[in-house]
């Protein structure tokens, strides 16, 4: 019945977390790490709102603080009360509700990829003692609401759907309301350009498998989970990294059915992501926001434009093959390299389809970053997110095109609602 006892007892950071046993019929489980978070009620009244969903459910609550410092102990305590007195007030949710507070003073460099990793291992723990791997662990952060039909989906979507081994959910941060004042809106709505501008120009270079990868909008099952080796340690960009790990092997999706709802906050806790670059853009008073050249989209779409011709082609045209690669790319990969392992992925494969996955298992998502980095620090200048995503707009044959940031994000999240 347990299918990762052996994997908890040498990769898990903690032992049993939770005393009470699991409900054998529970197949979702929501992990939230929560660092300061004295609004932690606004989630929760969030997923007391979501239809009940053909299974049990649990919320862990991962509270903890990086240093364990008496500041910190204090923040914890404020957190978990926040957490109890919400409890008292509510009781007639329908999930298991766990706060766990872990000491977090023999880690060096806690951060959110550590919580993160604590929740899911525990939810894993869960699953192993009720047998049931194909449970579904989800990804979500205290600054969030979701969507009604976000358990239910997670669900019908994932849990009941065999061949499906995780997902990527829809996600729209907040950018309406009076909680926050509009420059901070404005420019949470400029990060999230940014990031459908990436999504979508990676899609327009031919990369496959192009997937959004955010904590606060993923969820995978049980034992594809224990398989990649479990969430890494990092202290931010742990999301990215632990998806990226996950889609090679299959049977992950975009969950566009459902939503989750980010808070546009401006914040310092993480080197990067939302809340650093909304903090930046607001104390620079900045108007735009500098992403990748489309240039950089263009090159790759011309580099994998050649693979067919790559496998049909003997090894002895590798090099004119080269030389019609785009001169960025040629500086980022020798005309050696590229022969060498052209050569190599033809010698291992039988057809054109199995030649584009070995060469794109070679050139994924983490070459196709790195590539990126390197062409914008030594060839392209990074441009205006405004200038990058109404040229891109226009080059996926879309000609009526806004200026203003807002208007250009409502077209991308309705490329991406409608599966493109």
């Amino acid at each position: 019945m347990a299918f990762a006892s052996e994997w908890l007892d040498t990769r898990a950071l903690f032992p049993d977390l939770i005393i009470e046993a699991p409900d054998g019929e529970t197949g979702v489980i929501v992990v939230i790490p929560a660092y300061n978070e004295p609004g932690i009620a606004d989630v929760l009244n969030s997923l007391k709102a979501c239809d009940e969903p053909d299974c049990r459910t649990e919320i862990l609550i991962i509270v903890n603080s990086p240093l364990q410092s008496n500041t910190d102990q204090e923040t914890d305590k404020a957190t978990l009360a926040s957490i109890e007195k919400w409890k008292n007030e509510n009781h007639d949710y329908f999930f298991r509700l766990y706060p766990l507070c872990v000491d977090t003073s023999p880690f060096t460099g806690w951060g959110a990829g550590l919580a993160r990793k604590t929740g899911m291992d525990e939810a894993v723990r869960r699953f192993n003692n009720t047998g049931r791997s194909e449970g579904v662990i989800a990804s979500l952060d205290a600054d969030c609401v979701v969507e009604k039909n976000y358990l239910t989906a997670l669900c019908n979507e994932l849990l009941k759907r065999k061949e499906r081994s995780g997902c990527s959910i829809s996600f729209e941060h907040q950018l309406a309301g009076s909680q926050y004042p509009e420059t901070i809106l404005k420019a949470a709505a400029l990060y999230e350009l940014h990031m459908r501008y990436f999504y979508q120009g990676l899609k327009y270079s031919g990369l496959p498998h192009v997937f959004h990868t955010i904590g606060s909008a993923f969820a995978v099952k049980a034992f594809p989970y224990v398989r990649s080796g479990g969430m890494n340690r990092r202290q931010a960009g742990e999301d990215f990294w632990f998806i990226q790990k996950l889609i090679p092997a299959g049977g992950w999706f975009s969950l566009n059915t459902t939503k989750v709802y980010p808070s546009p906050r401006p914040s310092g806790r993480v080197p990067f992501g939302t809340g650093p670059v909304v903090a930046r853009i607001v104390s620079e008073n900045q108007k735009d926001l500098l992403t990748y050249n489309i240039r950089g989209f263009r090159e790759l779409r011309s580099l994998f434009g050649v693979i067919d011709r790559a496998f049909h082609h003997g090894t002895e045209q590798n090099s004119f093959i080269y030389g019609d690669i785009p001169c960025g790319v040629q500086l980022f990969i020798s005309e050696k390299e590229w022969c060498e392992r052209i050569k190599e992925i033809k010698t291992n494969t039988s057809g054109l389809q199995s030649f584009k996955k070995r060469f794109f298992n070679w050139f994924n998502m983490f070459r196709t970053v790195k590539y990126l980095n390197f062409v914008h620090k030594n060839i392209l200048s990074r441009v205006p997110v405004t200038v990058s995503a109404r040229e891109l707009l226009h080059s996926l044959g879309i000609n009526s095109v806004p200026d203003d940031p807002e208007g250009l994000l409502m077209i991308c999240r309705a490329l991406e609602d409608d599966g493109q």
